[in-house]
């Protein structure tokens, strides 16, 4: 069995991982667009994000004062585990307490602070079920600098691939320099108005060098970076041609009538950390 304590422990361990190191495909991302910038304000831009990752490793503190809302991908196999739920929930207070964490959940009505990174549906558990005898857990600190930029459009059928374009298009230029970026964005298409925005969240799990397999999605993605490059937004909204790092695109199947369509925004600080656990 993978106790509550297991749990606990290896979701502390992410968090952190999350919290200090920016995933390969970023980092080597970034020093591409550093490569390939003409513009010197959006060099020193990118310079200076690459020096900021290397202190936070350096000095083992987090890379962006904002560590995000608690949000848990969890790939639920063929094991037994003893009360998953309250694992996951002490694996943020114990990363709260020990990264630390910026304590950043609240009531959103009256505003108060929580204390813990804890609160009412806070962490966000997402649970997909696998035939695979494993607990997989990825954890995904979300900043609201870039959350705040989401949108999610419920076209018309008819719109198709232009409607999603001109959809992107608008809300990479209303986003401008908001979301710090170069960004990276998610985008989801199909199923109903909550599913696609949990696609669109859930595609910036996959690393932004492997195009999706399906080979329209994979052209999409192409033509999606392209659009928002040439807004010429660039680093930190000060110009260049470096605006989005990446596009990733996922897809489900909708209904007859509908065509929704989710855009999830991540800053440059596209933080996500993953670990794999069995009851063997």
């Amino acid at each position: 069995m993978i106790t509550q304590q297991q749990v606990a422990e290896a979701v502390c361990n992410i968090y952190k991982q999350a919290a200090i190191v920016l995933p390969e495909d970023i980092v080597k991302a970034l020093n591409q667009a550093y490569e390939n910038e003409k513009s010197e304000i959006a060099r020193l831009n990118i310079k200076s994000i690459l020096k900021n990752l290397e202190l936070a490793q350096e000095n083992n503190v987090p890379m962006c004062q904002d560590t995000g809302l608690p949000i848990i991908f969890v790939k639920l196999g063929n094991v037994e585990v003893e009360n998953l739920e309250q694992g996951i929930i002490d694996g943020v207070k114990l990363a709260t307490e020990n990264v630390p964490l910026r304590t950043n959940v609240v009531d959103p009505l009256t505003r108060q602070n929580t204390g813990n990174n804890i609160g009412k549906g806070i962490p966000q558990i997402n649970v997909e079920l696998t035939n695979e005898p494993i607990l997989e857990l990825t954890v995904f600190p979300k900043g609201f600098g870039s959350e705040n930029n989401n949108k999610l459009a419920m076209l018309l059928p008819g719109e198709g691939i232009d409607g999603i374009k001109k959809f992107f298009k608008k809300t990479i230029i209303s986003a401008g320099g908001k979301p710090c970026p170069p960004t990276v964005i998610g985008v989801g298409i199909g199923g109903s108005s909550d599913m696609v925005m949990k696609l669109a969240k859930k595609a910036l799990l996959r690393p932004i060098d492997e195009k999706n397999p399906d080979q329209r999605l994979a052209d999409l993605e192409d033509e999606l970076l392209s659009i928002a490059n040439d807004t010429g937004i660039g680093p930190m909204g000060l110009g260049g041609n470096t605006t989005v790092l990446g596009v990733n695109v996922e897809l489900a199947d909708t209904h007859t009538a509908g065509f929704p369509v989710g855009i999830c925004v991540q800053c440059w600080a596209a933080r996500h950390a993953t670990c794999i656990l069995t009851d063997e």
